[in-house]
């Protein structure tokens, strides 16, 4: 399995320069949504990275598809897929990896935050 990552090119849609890169995919993770994507109907425009208020740390992390970028969203593209993250959420997300892991007990999207202080006991939540 491949940990390297995929610099994005970002393209900023309300026109705010981006100082860092609120958040990278690696190529796993890049693959397993592109094959998510293609198998909904219609296929939506592009995945959403969050983060949202919640669980017993304070923090989680959202996914979710979207048919368009919204007013406020930092579009980043990483090849031909489109990610678009809120303006709060890119500060909590600066310098993280999202990767996708498949092991024998589990898989799923796995991120990879530098900022986080602390995570609950379960691993669902975290603190900055």
């Amino acid at each position: 399995m491949s940990t390297a990552t995929v610099t994005p090119t970002a393209e900023v849609v309300t026109g705010t320069p981006v100082s860092s890169q609120p958040v990278t995919l690696t190529p796993n993770a890049i693959a397993k949504v592109k094959e998510i994507m293609a198998s909904q109907n219609p296929v939506p425009a592009g995945l959403r990275i969050g983060v949202v208020g919640g669980g017993c740390s304070g923090f989680q992390y959202s996914m979710s598809f979207e048919n368009q970028a919204g007013m406020m969203d930092k579009v980043l593209k990483f090849d031909d897929l489109k990610v678009f993250v809120d303006a709060t959420s890119a500060a909590y997300l600066i310098n993280c990896t999202v990767d996708y892991v498949e092991t024998l007990e589990a898989a799923g999207f796995k991120f990879e935050n530098s900022a986080v202080k602390s995570t609950c006991g379960c691993g669902s939540s975290f603190s900055v």
